[in-house]
């Protein structure tokens, strides 16, 4: 549909918005990046002086552990700053990186394939470099919808990748939709995350069985997203050492790469470190083709002195104490990361309740015929509106969210909400600028 405001009384200075939306030069809202609608809001913020329900960037809003905190000032005392870290990480941070894979997701993995990150964002680019030249011209294959950057990663780095919506293929339909890509043989890596940004589903046992079946079959290494690690509430993951575990393809394949952030369940973002988890078998296994590029034949070489040293000369000195501090404690126990985190459980609920009162729908609305958990993301639309309509005319009324346009997704209708930023004492606001919204696109 086509924005059409007879009233300009909305919520936020309506010509203050279209001026800065003029201004933003922006073809369409919906294929905008995830970066370009927060410098947007920031600029309309800023114009009039009105905050934001901010819903369009998956950031923290909990403060990062004292025990990280505390543990990078120490090391810095120690002068770490004068020093270049070495490429695979300090040794007590592959450790503890292990122990979180025993402890928290039941499996043996050895220190040596264990890697700090500049965020996982740096450990995916080099999953793709190191991971799609096992075969000639390689491609990734996206089971979607998923995290847009990732695939402007492969774009910037001029490599192949493809993708589909799993939503309509879950449980035992899964198996067919991936026989039908990956035996095409153009695929050298598969990713998917889980849960899933930005549906919010989460795989079971038997789908994470049939990827790792199906990847083993066509010669694919799997990429497991767990950027929101145990997050789904429907489970109790937070005691390390106990059932149940944090599921994983890694308990059914043995060519595994596993992206495990420290920005969302440690609130740890703003140090940009993360781990890079390779399985033992990976890490050892040979591949002609990696020689040209990076010199080495085997794959954890490759990635150590090819990939890391090539995209940065080592993760931040003091933030993988940080980080190895905030595992060492969350494996003894001493640290209930996964409790910390239930506050976005709760402000899921109230917030999709808030929008389907008014008249909104939830996109993704269940989980392989179960009801969904509440969580980090949740998907909506609203009746009659494609993504484009639906978030500028959210910007008029003080909301802001990203497009499912850009995530692989199917319902190119939809928007993802992200909950973190949002404050309790905003959800009022929410309201009224939803009952806003309602009085204009649905008066009656």
């Amino acid at each position: 549909m086509t924005l059409s405001f007879t009233d300009t009384a909305t919520p936020i200075d309506f010509d203050k918005v279209t001026h800065t939306l003029k201004e933003a030069g922006i073809p369409s809202l919906a294929r905008a990046s995830i970066r370009e609608l927060v410098a947007l809001v920031n600029r309309i913020e800023s114009a009039t002086g009105e905050q934001f329900i901010r819903m369009e960037m998956g950031v923290p809003g909990l403060p990062a552990p004292s025990v990280g905190i505390e543990a990078e000032i120490a090391a810095l005392h120690q002068g770490v700053a004068s020093k270049y870290p070495m490429l695979e990480g300090i040794p007590q941070l592959k450790q503890e990186i292990s122990r979180f894979c025993s402890l928290f997701m039941n499996i043996n993995v050895s220190p040596t394939g264990c890697f700090p990150t500049v965020g996982s964002a740096q450990g995916a680019s080099a999953a793709f470099l190191v991971g799609n030249r096992t075969k000639e011209q390689g491609a990734t294959l996206f089971i979607d919808p998923g995290f847009p950057n990732q695939k402007r990663q492969l774009d910037m780095i001029g490599q192949s990748w493809g993708s589909f919506d799993v939503y309509n293929h879950r449980g035992v339909a899964l198996k067919p939709e991936l026989e039908k890509h990956l035996s095409s043989g153009k695929y050298a890596t598969l990713l998917y995350s889980n849960p899933n940004n930005p549906a919010w589903i989460c795989f079971n046992e038997e789908e994470l069985q049939i990827i790792a079946d199906v990847a083993r079959r066509y010669d694919v290494i799997v990429i497991e997203d767990l950027a929101y690690f145990g997050m789904d509430y429907r489970e109790d993951y937070a005691t390390p050492g106990q059932a149940p575990y944090q599921p994983s393809v890694a308990h059914y394949t043995d060519r595994y790469i596993l992206l495990i952030s420290s920005s969302k369940v440690f609130s740890y973002a703003g140090q940009r470190v993360a781990s890079l988890v390779i399985s033992d078998a990976l890490y050892q296994q040979e591949f002609a083709t990696l020689k040209t590029n990076f010199g080495q034949t085997q794959f954890g070489k490759a990635i150590t002195f090819g990939a890391m040293g090539g995209l940065s000369a080592g993760v931040t000195h003091s933030a993988q104490y940080g980080l190895a501090a905030m595992l060492k404690a969350a494996n003894d126990g001493e640290l209930p990361f996964l409790n910390l985190t239930k506050v976005y459980e709760k402000r899921a609920a109230i917030m999709k309740k808030l929008f389907v009162d008014h008249g909104f729908e939830i996109v993704y609305a269940e989980d392989n015929g179960k009801a969904l958990s509440d969580g980090f993301y949740f998907t909506f639309s609203y009746p009659g509106m494609d993504s484009d309509s639906l978030l500028e005319a959210l910007l008029y009324h003080g909301i802001s969210a990203i497009s499912l346009l850009n995530t692989g997704s199917e319902r190119v209708e939809g928007a993802r909400a992200c909950v973190s930023q949002v404050k309790d004492e905003q959800l009022a606001d929410l309201e009224t600028r939803l009952n806003a919204f309602q009085a204009r696109f649905n008066p009656a």
